[in-house]
């Protein structure tokens, strides 16, 4: 029998994980981005930059958005300072010339992570590349050089929270 979000096996877990969009803003995006964080047990979802929040966006999240605690900011950067000051570390999702595959990063017990993800065609702004930690990337082995953002975002997600769950002490 296939089972539905009502008598599922799966518990219910929060991380340590504020996932941070600097200006992804077509609706299905944010809304998928809304369902993958309330999927993954991200604590928080700050969308930076301006962008609506309308029907498109709840259809599509399905009213994760109502589970998902969420802010809007228009600049990240006293967001992500703040976050260094609570401990956090900052991650960015993007390919960038010293970027480490994700599969590779190694976490401390009960790690705080800051997860920057960048708009749709152009990424992470410089000006918030400059006040990360270290960047990110999934590998991929085709011929394009990126997958969409909610995508991206999954893939990152799967393998940090892995990786937060299976920290040896």
């Amino acid at each position: 029998m296939q089972l539905n979000h009502y008598n599922s096996k799966f518990k219910a877990k929060k991380f340590p994980i504020v996932l941070l969009t600097d200006h992804v803003v077509r609706p299905a995006n944010v809304g998928g981005l809304f369902r993958i964080a309330d999927a993954f047990g991200v604590q928080k979802l700050i969308l930076g930059g301006t962008m609506e929040l309308n029907r498109k966006v709840w259809n599509t999240s399905r009213a994760t958005e109502k589970v998902v605690e969420y802010e809007q900011k228009g600049d990240l950067r006293p967001t992500l300072g703040q976050l260094r000051k609570e401990g956090y570390v900052l991650v960015g999702l993007e390919i960038t010339d010293s970027s480490t595959a994700i599969a590779s990063i190694a976490l401390k017990k009960e790690q705080k992570i800051a997860l920057v993800i960048g708009a749709e065609r152009h990424g992470i702004n410089e000006a918030v590349l400059k006040a990360l930690d270290f960047c990110c990337h999934v590998e991929m082995y085709g011929q394009n050089s990126s997958m969409n953002v909610v995508q991206a975002t999954s893939i990152a997600l799967y393998t940090l929270t892995n990786k937060l769950q299976n920290v040896q002490f």
